[in-house]
This record gives structure tokens, C-alpha cells and sequence, in this order.
């Protein structure tokens, strides 16, 4: 079914992405840092009254064992972006993504061809610099289109388009 529940059908509402949240094996800090940087996000800062995530946390009941993890949440500093949680998982990444990102930073469709790979190349390049593997081009036969597949520095699949 497309478009709102039953119970929503007199809504015209659209629904907000508040938290997106990435399980991961390794090193939460390395990652929030990794997608900070990527996205023009920064980290959220602790709840009022608290210093850091890991009082907050010691004060909700947490165990000293799963404190300590270093930033594990970015924000969109203007608000308008979903918060980030980089959670981390006993378990390891085994097959393919079945979600990733496509960073948009071409100018699109009005901006020359030439343009729009130097600006895809340009932000590759700075994402490498941070951590990120370029892996591809994006296959664009016949498109007036131009990507590059990456993956972040614990193996997670996204495209710059």
C-alpha cells in the first residue's frame, strides 16, 4: 500500500526521519568522526546537566563496561537532518549493504558534465583523506550521469553523485 495507513488517511502529514542508526562492529568515535566530516554534521552534545554522553549515561544505570565509546552520535548542525547513532554490534558486517547513502554534490543536471566529475572526484578525494576507499565509478552507460562508489572506513558501501 502506498501513501498514509488507514488510520492516517485524513493526514497529509509527512513523517520525519528522526535517527538514523548505524550498527557497527569497531570504533563508534571513528565513524561519527568519519560522517561528520562527510555530511557537515557535528557531534550532539550531551543532555542538559551532564558534561558527557558516558555521565548521562552512568547516570541513566549503565555499567562502566559499556561507557567510554567516544562520540557515537553527529547532528545536523541547522536541525534539519536526522541524528546519527554509530552503535556498536557483537556481530560483524558479513553481507552488502541493504541501505546506504548517495551524497549529492554534483550541482546536478544543470551544471556541464565536466563540472559536475571534477566536483564528485574533488569531494572523493577529501573523503579519502579522512578514510573512506574509492571502489568504483558508478556504471553510467548512456546516463547523463556521473558517481563514484566508496566505502567508509569500516567497509560501508555509499555513492557520491
Amino acid at each position: 500500500m502506498c501513501g498514509p495507513t488507514p488510520e492516517f488517511a485524513d493526514s497529509a502529514r509527512a513523517v520525519g526521519v528522526g535517527q538514523v542508526r548505524q550498527d557497527q562492529r569497531a570504533d563508534p568515535d571513528k565513524l561519527a568522526r568519519f560522517w561528520a566530516e562527510a555530511l557537515g554534521y557535528v557531534f550532539e552534545p550531551p543532555p542538559e546537566g551532564f558534561a558527557t554522553w558516558d555521565d548521562y549515561w552512568r547516570d541513566f544505570g549503565l555499567g562502566e563496561d559499556d561507557l567510554g565509546m567516544g562520540e557515537d552520535r553527529i547532528v545536523d548542525p541547522e536541525g534539519h537532518g536526522p541524528r546519527i547513532w554509530f552503535q556498536i554490534v557483537p556481530e560483524g558486517k558479513t553481507i552488502k549493504n541493504r541501505l546506504h547513502l548517495d551524497l549529492s554534490v554534483s550541482g546536478g543536471h544543470s551544471v556541464p558534465m565536466q563540472e559536475r566529475k571534477r566536483r564528485v572526484d574533488a569531494e572523493a578525494q577529501r573523503l579519502v583523506a579522512f578514510g573512506a576507499t574509492l571502489t568504483a565509478p558508478v556504471p553510467t552507460d548512456g546516463l547523463d550521469h556521473y558517481g563514484v562508489a566508496m566505502t567508509d572506513p569500516e567497509g560501508n558501501e555509499f555513492d557520491i553523485n
